[in-house]
């Protein structure tokens, strides 16, 4: 599938802003489910000051605002080839080997409800039914909804509440998966939605490791796995390894977050 994305973060602030840095994860790479065909980030109101390959192999940009600003933007857009239907990555492995998928961060370590909930894995024939089913018993043990936990919850918190988001049900899976042995990651990214080109934000699942097969991705904020209509951009431990934009600022003043996505054939 022929993807057209275009992604516009913008940040106002009261007061002008003397230092601010930006780590940049907004270049999708090729993979087995994807091809970049063209791709571009650009800013205004700051310059890029490098780029790298981080140990995810993330592709990332440092952005710095331009001293006394009050209005920087980071627009990315381009066009992505979609070529997965199963979600399976496959055996595609980076730097970091897959036991750091295995540890827990502060955000995805487990509490006893984590750990319950991982049974759900070895109740199954085999481990990728596990996974389905924890997928599954995730959904229905978290609907989701917006306004209900925030970028900074952890895994066993988000499984305490009423309701929570992409990223809470993805820090989730990848905490239980890990309680029973099973590499796990957080994939952040682009879903096209069928009945729109406006997304709301950006969009967060899990991947695990599964033997023979890779590493293969769940949806489970929508019980599926991702097919044509998903664009990964970076990958990591939890979300805060995986951000699409994360950074710091010196100065005073309140900060205004705008963001706008299009996502369309």
């Amino acid at each position: 599938m022929h993807l057209k994305i275009h992604h516009k973060t913008e940040y106002s602030y009261t007061d002008p802003v003397r230092y601010a840095l930006q780590k940049v994860r907004l270049r999708p790479i090729d993979s087995a489910l994807q091809d970049v065909r063209d791709w571009s980030v650009d800013i205004t109101g700051g310059k890029l000051e490098t780029s790298y390959r981080d140990h995810y192999g993330n592709h990332v940009d440092l952005v710095s605002i331009t001293p006394g600003a009050q209005h920087i933007s980071i627009e990315a857009h381009g066009t992505v080839d979609t070529k997965g239907t199963t979600g399976i990555l496959g055996m595609a492995y980076g730097a970091a080997p897959l036991w750091h998928f295995k540890q827990a961060t502060p955000a995805t370590r487990p509490g006893p409800g984590i750990a319950e909930l991982s049974k759900v894995i070895g109740q199954s024939d085999t481990v990728l039914d596990g996974l389905h089913a924890l997928s599954a018993a995730i959904a229905e043990k978290l609907p989701y909804k917006t306004g209900v936990t925030t970028a900074t919850t952890t895994a066993e918190d988000a499984l305490s509440s009423d309701a929570g988001v992409c990223q809470d049900h993805a820090q989730i899976f990848i905490s239980a998966a890990r309680v029973a042995g099973i590499p796990a990651r957080y994939v952040s990214g682009y879903l096209m939605m069928d009945d729109r080109v406006d997304q709301d934000a950006t969009h967060a699942w899990a991947e695990a490791h599964v033997e023979n097969l890779g590493w293969v991705g769940f949806d489970i904020s929508n019980g599926l796995s991702p097919d044509l209509r998903y664009v990964c951009i970076a990958t990591g431990r939890d979300a805060r390894d995986a951000s699409p934009i994360a950074g710091l600022r010196m100065g005073t003043g309140d900060e205004t977050l705008i963001v706008s996505l299009q996502v369309q054939q």
